[in-house]
């Protein structure tokens, strides 16, 4: 078996379970970590793209907002940022409104082909559509939040797409983040990773996403490959990736998980590297770059980040 056999054959494993140490088992309660007495709307907001109601947890603040979304195994019932951590207690009375579309499991956030023939889904996923024409329309005449001038934070799965949405969509989203997202998907080996994360998390069939191999889809929803327009578009970005391993964080964290949110990480911080490495060479200076010498694949990260670009996010926003 060759070396990046293996290396595949040790992804496979590690992507079919969630690698999450903080993962909060079971049906997760109304708001999870948000507190009562928070500002807390349940939207439900419909998508002629995708023919259906979408559910968006929001919670007003200002008329800038930070769209924060979630990873490969979202659910449909509460956003993973909701149910692993207390980011409407972070942000309230931030003056920035919070927004977190519900849904998209295994959707890389992206406006698909067609529908996954795998598992038989009875619509075509159009998340960029929802997020950057319906939704901020929705919640311009409901919410008071502006079209424009926005920020969008993703994870994993989504920090790629985090990324995407503000390259294409600079008006709406002028500072985005990467928390651990995998940012070089078109490179042969992440082609076939992401194979066979999105069999396990669905069964979604990655063909009619962005097509095969060869399709020009997956150079356009690469970062690597469209980081000279972010450059061009001036958008403040903050990507974060650590190399694998333990820190104090992991203090209350599953050991049974240890494997796999290190194996995870290890995995994305190459690309994250590899996106640096570009922006630096495109002329890019208005960029954080945060790779710690240890941490893993889990919301403590994830968390700890969001509290520690808000300073700056709102800084943003409102300048």
């Amino acid at each position: 078996m060759t070396a990046a056999r293996r290396l595949l054959a040790t992804m496979a494993a590690v992507l079919t379970v969630p690698a999450l140490s903080v993962l909060v088992s079971g049906v997760p309660t109304a708001g999870a970590f948000s507190r009562a007495g928070l500002p807390v709307e349940y939207l439900s907001v419909y998508s002629p793209a995708m023919g259906r109601d979408i559910q968006v947890q929001f919670q007003g603040g200002g008329s800038r907002a930070v769209y924060l979304l979630d990873g490969l195994r979202a659910q449909d019932d509460y956003s993973g940022w909701d149910i692993n951590t207390a980011v409407f207690e972070w942000f309230h009375d931030s003056g920035v409104s919070t927004v977190l579309p519900v849904g998209g499991q295994s959707s890389f956030y992206s406006d698909w082909y067609s529908p996954s023939n795998f598992n038989n889904q009875t619509y075509t996923y159009k998340w960029e559509t929802f997020l950057t024409r319906e939704l901020p329309a929705y919640l311009a005449a409901n919410q008071g939040v502006s079209p424009s001038g926005n920020a969008v934070v993703g994870l994993s799965m989504s920090g790629g797409a985090a990324l995407i949405l503000a390259a294409y969509h600079p008006g709406q989203f002028r500072y985005a983040a990467s928390l651990s997202g995998f940012l070089n998907p078109s490179t042969p080996f992440m082609k076939q990773a992401i194979r066979v994360a999105m069999l396990d998390a669905g069964g979604y069939n990655v063909d009619n996403m962005w097509g095969p191999p060869w399709n020009k889809a997956w150079q356009r929803n690469d970062p690597v490959e469209q980081v000279q327009t972010l450059v061009n578009n001036g958008t403040r970005l903050w990507i974060y990736c650590a190399p694998g391993g333990s820190t104090d964080l992991d203090e209350n964290a599953d050991p049974n998980q240890a494997l796999n949110a290190t194996s995870l990480e290890t995995l994305a911080i190459g690309s994250n590297r590899r996106f640096e490495e570009k922006y630096a060479a495109a002329g890019g200076t208005n960029a954080t770059f945060d790779f710690p010498a240890a941490g893993n694949h889990s919301w403590a990260y994830w968390g700890q980040q969001l509290q520690a670009m808000k300073p700056d996010l709102i800084a943003t926003l409102n300048g």
